[in-house]
């Protein structure tokens, strides 16, 4: 157990993926919440990202988790242009087991306690409903429901983003940002993927998709019996003749096995912290796989839920969202002209901007 904590210290205090400004450890023993509020940095603003309900396998992994995702929202709120900073928090559980209402206001009152230095939102294992509850005992949270003076499902512009990217994606590899006629595996049709896969058909593409939970796959299949779907991941990134992959996960799809099996040209989905170590991404620009960075593209959400907090406005957050496109095609460039993988152009962009922001604060 030493070893591993030292460890995570280590990751914190020390290591390039460390950095971060504030970690709080919160448990509510009535309740039986266990959460981690990481956040990263502040320099551009509050901490803003969501809240996930996960069953980790130790506190270990649940605090790990925390401070990766909240670095990964401290680039991803910078390249979106957005006044915040990087926070997450997870709930190590059962969602479908251990979700209770009281147990999401002793989780709120965590949050409250903050001051404001973190925002809240959904994630993988929480709902628009959950933060109508978490609200009733914290003013800093987003995503909550249309009836409680929220803007709902954040899940549908992060779709919309991811979209974007993938047609910046060919527009920079083909010469045409269309996607009729294009081959797209799509890994986790939950939340996200299944609004993506609307956006897909809708252009002509063919799409592929598989996804854990059978249900998931039945519900795409059922609204759009044209799609294929095949039996598990490792079966889709050998679908012959794909032309994206799209991991719309959790995170880590991109390792030492499933990169040498790639078919796709492009990667561009819109999972969370795809690369599972440094150095995957020179990997995929060995193998000439073009890798639109998972934060960048999967920033409509994020761009949504901000928006909540100035008043809710759908179209001004869909044409932010649009940017996306823009963006990724900088990054590209940059990537290009600095002759680096783009997940280090974009990595160095977001920098600037944070030490940007810093600057301007007297830090």
């Amino acid at each position: 157990m030493t070893d591993v904590s030292n460890g995570i210290l280590h990751t914190l205090f020390h290591s390039d993926q460390g950095g971060h400004e504030q970690v709080v450890l919160c448990q509510d023993r009535r309740t039986g919440l266990r959460a981690v509020i990481a956040l990263h940095s502040t320099a551009l603003g509050p901490g803003l990202g969501g809240t996930r309900f996960y069953p980790y396998a130790s506190e270990e992994a649940a605090v790990a988790d925390a401070l990766n995702l909240a670095r990964g929202m401290s680039y991803k709120n910078a390249m979106a242009g957005l006044g915040h900073g990087g926070g997450k928090a997870v709930i190590i559980g059962d969602p479908q087991r251990d979700k209770t209402e009281e147990l999401l206001l002793a989780y709120g009152r965590f949050v409250a306690s903050l001051g404001g230095r973190y925002v809240t939102a959904c994630d993988v294992g929480t709902y628009v409903a959950d933060m109508d509850v978490v609200a009733r005992e914290c003013r800093w949270t987003t995503g909550r429901s249309p009836e409680n003076g929220g803007a709902g499902d954040s899940s549908i512009l992060t779709a919309f983003g991811v979209y974007q990217g993938m047609r910046a994606s060919a527009e920079h590899l083909w010469g045409d940002p269309s996607l009729a006629g294009r081959r797209v595996g799509i890994a986790g049709v939950g939340k996200v993927g299944h609004h993506l896969v609307g956006h897909l058909l809708a252009e002509g593409a063919e799409v592929v998709v598989t996804d854990v939970r059978d249900d998931a796959v039945r519900r795409v299949l059922d609204l759009h019996p044209e799609v294929r779907a095949v039996e598990d991941t490792e079966a889709l990134i050998r679908v012959e003749g794909l032309d994206v992959y799209a991991p719309c996960a959790l995170g880590g799809a991109l390792d030492d096995a499933s990169v040498p099996a790639l078919t796709a040209s492009v990667v561009c989905g819109a999972a969370n912290n795809q690369l599972a170590h440094p150095g995957v991404e020179k990997d995929l620009a060995d193998r000439g796989i073009l890798y639109a960075p998972d934060y960048v593209v999967n920033a409509g959400g994020v761009i949504q839920v901000a928006d909540e907090l100035h008043g809710f406005d759908f179209e001004r957050c869909r044409a932010k969202a649009a940017g996306i496109y823009d963006t990724t095609l900088a990054i590209f460039a940059r990537a290009k002209s600095d002759g680096i993988p783009p997940a280090a152009a974009a990595d160095r962009i977001a920098e600037q901007r944070m030490h940007e922001g810093a600057l301007a604060r007297g830090w």
